[in-house]
């Protein structure tokens, strides 16, 4: 679905809602009060500003009594088959972010990597995935990482553990392209990256991904996934103490120069290290 006809189908689905919580006579706030978020989110909703999670949408299909209405049109409008069911929604808001700020802990961030890395990645997980899936994995990850060449791209920074700078994915020669790949997107000025050393010890969200999504008109988010399964989150308490984990890590990172340094040098260490075997 193109950008702009799926953004006309969230305008039906606001348009929907509205119609239909009207014609049930609760207001915004009330509406939100049932299904557990705020009114000013069923106004954004309604005005297709903000996107509802699914669960959201079930709860909105219960208490306005849709017969699945919102569900089904959440999965049509969301459901991406090329990403986990639990990852589809924060790739729909990547397209809508201002600002995107991420932690890596252990592997490249999927909008940073290339196709080898995530090919790489993808078998490690799954050695008998056939090759046409991973094509049409990798892909879709290689497709969702074209927002950072976008007029209207967001601000994009990404924090890096040094443990992710010296795991040969995919072997030494496919790991110092990866590295040469981040500190050219670098040095275009796509992308703010930082290093977080060894050196640093114990850190916020010890070993946890996280992902920061800013918006024009919306309320930030967080994303952070465990095993086969994500969590995002909107509840702005919640979202203000991620976004404060992620300023002590910001803190204790290298900075942006030196960063790059240390990025350059460990793709020298895996391509001597490519060249001697």
């Amino acid at each position: 679905m193109a950008k702009g006809s799926r953004q006309a189908a969230w305008e039906f689905f606001g348009a929907e809602l509205k119609r239909l919580r009207e014609g049930a006579g609760y207001t915004q706030v009330e509406l939100g009060a049932r299904v557990f978020v705020s009114g000013g989110y069923i106004g954004q909703f309604e005005q297709a500003i903000r996107k509802p999670q699914l669960d959201v949408a079930q709860r909105i299909d219960e208490v306005l009594q849709t017969d699945g209405f919102f569900e089904r049109t959440w999965h049509k409008l969301i459901d991406d088959k090329r990403y986990a069911d639990y990852f589809a929604e924060v790739v729909e808001l990547e397209r809508h972010a201002t600002k995107i700020a991420e932690f890596a802990p252990a592997l490249v961030p999927g909008l940073l990597q290339t196709a080898t890395y995530a090919r790489s990645v993808m078998l490690a997980g799954n050695p008998f995935l056939t090759e046409e899936y991973i094509h049409e994995k990798v892909t879709a990850r290689r497709e969702r990482a074209h927002i950072l060449d976008d007029a209207t791209r967001p601000v994009y920074w990404a924090i890096l553990h040094e443990h992710v700078l010296r795991v040969p994915v995919g072997g030494p020669a496919a790991m110092a392209e990866q590295l040469d790949h981040i500190t050219e997107l670098a040095r275009r000025r796509r992308v703010l990256v930082q290093v977080l050393p060894y050196a640093a010890g114990a850190y916020p969200l010890m070993g946890r991904m996280l992902q920061l999504m800013e918006f024009d008109d919306a309320p930030p988010t967080a994303y952070t996934e465990a095993v086969y399964s994500g969590n995002l989150l909107d509840d702005p308490a919640l979202v203000k103490r991620v976004q404060e984990a992620y300023d002590l890590l910001r803190a204790a990172a290298m900075s942006p120069a030196v960063s790059l340094v240390v990025i350059e040098s460990a793709a020298e260490d895996h391509r001597r290290c490519a060249s001697s075997t």
